[in-house]
């Protein structure tokens, strides 16, 4: 009768030991309740001590992604353990077993990290990139033995900009057996290798819907005659509020004069060799690359001409392949010409 007791009670803590853990896991997360799938993965997996090597949080930029990364990274450190300041530290980026790595520029030989270059006012003719050197550093980063924690955390974000020599060092990476985990996201999986993709755990994350997003650019500052492009805006912007807010602002920052005139098309070469010339020298190479995301999605929604599309998409392939951004220019919009 004794043994039962102790067993009962033994019981009755070990449940209430389980309450008070799943209340945690659950509050790690809140704010983020409209990704529900995602967080009832994620939740799952801290709950059952189940936590797979890598994963990949697919979905809209801007819709929670790197916010849940670092929750859940929060409960892998803290499961039993009320830590108050794990969560900021891991905010700042100021812990000793995270490494978080973004696209960078090179900038007078120095990788420079693309936040970094967006608070210093940089602008590049090329796009950033994950480079080769950043993923040795997370290769060396994984090799040593964590400080706090039990595990090294790697965050890849953006992924889908590595070049190929990155992609294939990251895969190696993942091939091998390793004392941490890797969290990497994207907006754009269709980009990674497919070697990839099936080593990591998929969490995918969706766009707000449009009455939300409707709310978010009500709420957001737009320039009165700009505010007719709304529905492109939010077409963009696939479901986030941090891409509207993006998009808006680089619409406002695109000359008004150029907008004005590609948006009624150029009705003659001279005219299209003119608008050329005026992109080239007012936008760099990521404001040009938006520009043809706009036009396409302004145009489609005039007359949804297929031709006009594709030649836009054509021009986007032959600058990212640093094709010469007038002369790409200038042939896209003569034939855009005889399109009319």
């Amino acid at each position: 009768m004794k043994l039962a007791i102790k067993l009962r009670k033994k019981s009755l803590t070990s449940w209430k030991n389980n309450e008070m853990v799943n209340h945690e896991i659950s509050s790690l997360f809140e704010g983020l309740e409209h990704q529900t799938i995602a967080i009832n993965l994620l939740q799952a997996s801290l709950r059952n001590n189940k936590i797979a090597p890598a994963y990949l949080f697919s979905g809209p930029k801007g819709v929670g992604q790197n916010t849940s990364a670092i929750r859940f990274l929060e409960g892998l450190i803290n499961i039993n353990i009320k830590k108050e300041s794990t969560r900021f530290r891991l905010e700042k980026l100021n812990h000793p077993d995270l490494l978080w790595v973004e696209p960078t520029y090179i900038i007078e030989g120095k990788l420079i990290k693309k936040s970094t270059a967006k608070a210093q006012g940089f602008k590049s003719r090329v796009p950033s990139q994950i480079r080769l050197e950043q993923i040795r550093e997370v290769t060396r980063f994984l090799s040593r033995k964590p400080v706090e924690s039990k595990i090294g955390m790697i965050v890849l974000e953006d992924v889908e900009s590595m070049n190929e020599s990155a992609s294939n060092a990251l895969l190696k990476t993942l091939e091998e057996p390793m004392n941490g985990i890797l969290i990497l996201t994207s907006s754009r999986k269709d980009r990674l290798l497919n070697t990839i993709k099936s080593r990591c755990q998929e969490i995918p994350f969706k766009g707000l819907n449009s009455n939300l997003m409707k709310k978010e650019f009500s709420n957001n500052e737009l320039e009165d005659d700009l505010r007719k492009h709304e529905e492109v805006l939010l077409n963009l912007s696939n479901g986030s509020p941090e891409l509207l807010k993006n998009n808006m602002n680089l619409l406002q920052d695109i000359p008004r004069e150029i907008i004005n005139k590609i948006e009624e098309r150029p009705s003659n070469s001279l005219e299209a060799l003119s608008i050329s010339k005026d992109i080239v020298e007012a936008l760099n190479l990521e404001e040009q690359l938006w520009l043809i995301d706009f036009l396409q999605q302004e145009f489609w929604n005039k007359d949804h001409c297929l031709l006009t599309a594709n030649r836009f998409e054509e021009l986007r392939k032959h600058l990212l392949a640093s094709v010469q951004p007038r002369i790409s220019w200038e042939i896209a919009l003569i034939e855009l010409v005889k399109f009319n």
